[in-house]
């Protein structure tokens, strides 16, 4: 199990990218998802059960997944992991 934590946390630690900060980060902080007091993910998930949020996310990798060949490349796969990085930490929290 530690090692499979270990090659998990390498994984993403590799694939983790540092947007500059003069440009637009439409993976991890569209503009457009905080124009309100919370963000629009935190709202969702707040109104959701558990069982329907994680099926919000797993809806949400499978779009992302599906697409990036045909839309927007790499940015797809990067929102793809950003949904996927939330589940992680949803399902570590519920095993705690």
């Amino acid at each position: 199990m530690k090692e499979r934590e270990d090659f998990k946390e390498t994984v993403l630690a590799e694939h983790k990218e540092e947007p500059p900060m003069t440009k637009q980060d439409n993976v991890n902080n569209p503009a457009h998802y905080g124009k309100g007091k919370i963000e629009c993910i935190d709202y969702i998930q707040d109104f959701l059960t558990a069982e329907e949020y994680i099926g919000y996310l797993r809806g949400n990798i499978a779009k992302y997944l599906h697409r990036w060949r045909y839309k927007n490349k790499q940015e797809d796969l990067l929102k793809s992991q950003w949904y996927l990085d939330r589940l992680i930490k949803l399902q570590g929290k519920e095993q705690t």
